[in-house]
């Protein structure tokens, strides 16, 4: 009994006692922490993922590196998921026909199979977040009010109160999204790419983002208070007053005066 004592008030037990707690806590937490819904590598088929590869290969590697490792010119893509490659590529960003601050959007180089098929070959690379569903981005599922509420929250600093966009610091600009397509919309807060922060579903709920997707498609509405006048606020607002409307007056002050004499 004496020596069972004495093993259980050895000077190492504290820190053996301390490492097994911390395996336990450990094993506990990856059993039961919630998993992230990324993509599976082997997802798609065999045959788009080796089809996309030769896209890649063809279009891509130049700057990526023949693996999608990245180099000086090019971002590591191993791990970005199909959406990112589906933002990226459907949106006409990438390629990019030079470098620059931030790459535009413009005409879509690709089919929408290629598209497919190149997304498919990166998430092939490595687990990351999946292109959304019909029912994750459909507008006429997502309450409006909720969404005008979030977008001015997280949004509309960057991108003008009703997604009319604005400039950004180093030659960099938020563009307007009023006119992007639902899935865009939704790959661009899952992504975050260039200047644009990543909202993961910790930050915005996969309804928050269909909330917010209903709030900018409802912009896209005739404006109930007449011309918009480029969205801009009470700047373009005050601009108009001053220029259309105290010139207006000063016109007719002069035309009754004109008549008067």
């Amino acid at each position: 009994m004496k020596a069972l004592a004495a093993r259980r008030h050895h000077r190492y037990a504290p820190a053996v006692l301390l490492l097994l707690a911390l395996l336990l806590t450990g094993g506990l937490y990856a059993v039961l922490a919630p998993q992230v819904a990324d993509a599976a590598p082997a997802a798609a088929g065999s045959d788009d993922i080796a089809t996309g590869e030769k896209i890649f290969q063809a279009n891509c590697a130049t700057c990526h590196g023949p693996s999608a490792e990245g180099t000086d010119a090019a971002p590591s893509l191993v791990g970005v998921g199909a959406a990112s490659v589906d933002f990226q590529v459907g949106t006409g960003r990438m390629p990019m026909q030079a470098n620059g601050p931030q790459a535009p959007a413009k005409e879509v180089q690709f089919t929408d199979e290629q598209v497919e098929q190149l997304a498919a070959f990166v998430a092939s690379l490595g687990a990351g977040p999946s292109v959304p569903s019909e029912e994750m981005v459909d507008p006429a599922a997502g309450d409006v009010a909720n969404g005008m509420a979030l977008f001015r929250t997280n949004c509309a600093m960057c991108h003008n109160a009703v997604g009319a966009g604005g400039a950004l610091s180093e030659g960099k600009w938020a563009p307007s999204v009023v006119e992007t397509s639902p899935r865009h919309i939704y790959e661009a807060m899952l992504t975050g790419p260039q200047s644009m922060p990543v909202f993961n579903d910790a930050n915005l709920s996969p309804e928050e983002k269909r909330d917010i997707i209903a709030y900018i498609d409802a912009q896209r509405e005739p404006s109930p208070g007449g011309i918009k006048l480029g969205s801009l606020g009470p700047v373009s607002e005050g601009v108009w007053i001053w220029l259309v409307g105290i010139g207006l007056l000063i016109g007719t002050s002069v035309w009754i005066g004109a008549r008067s004499s």
